[in-house]
């Protein structure tokens, strides 16, 4: 899908089918993930891949929107591994982390999936249930899945040109 068609047609989806995602669109939304920019290239960053019966059960507690998708990635930064900047101590650890999960998003639209950015979790229990997640700042969710669902009507409001921008 040419890129512009997939910011344009990409919306939050939060209803997906029973179809269990491919292992091959699985593997290039993962690997959009890993061409992501990052300062420094430092790649401060961690995906999980969530596809287990366990392991989904354990993230439904966490949260109550996972809209039964059939895989959910989480991505996290590191601030230890991230680049700071010298002049005033900016980690770049949650910044990197976001970069990331934009090329996840938009790699599920690519590939003819949904998904939506969850940020409605509870952070300290996912680090409870999942220890490896413990050093890592979790910036956000994402249910994945074949689209089950038409954009909602809000997700058609734009601010115009004029409104998002200024020139200088």
């Amino acid at each position: 899908m040419e890129f512009f068609d997939v910011v344009k047609n990409r919306y939050s989806c939060r209803k997906f089918t029973a179809e269990k995602v491919s292992d091959e669109k699985l593997a290039q939304i993962l690997t959009a993930a890993q061409q992501a920019p990052t300062a420094k290239n430092s790649q401060p960053v961690k995906i999980w891949v969530i596809s287990s019966d366990d392991a989904l059960a354990k993230i439904r507690t966490a949260t109550p929107c996972h809209f039964n998708a059939s895989v959910i990635l989480v991505v996290g930064g590191r601030e230890s591994e991230a680049f700071v900047r010298p002049s005033d101590g900016k980690n770049y650890a949650e910044i990197d982390a976001s970069i990331v999960a934009t090329h996840i998003m938009l790699a599920v639209e690519a590939v003819g999936l949904g998904t939506t950015w969850v940020g409605m979790f509870d952070a300290p229990k996912l680090k409870e249930l999942f220890p490896e997640m413990s050093e890592y700042d979790l910036v956000a969710l994402f249910p994945v899945g074949c689209k089950n669902a038409e954009p909602a009507e809000r997700h058609f409001v734009r601010k115009s040109i004029d409104e998002l921008c200024r020139n200088s």
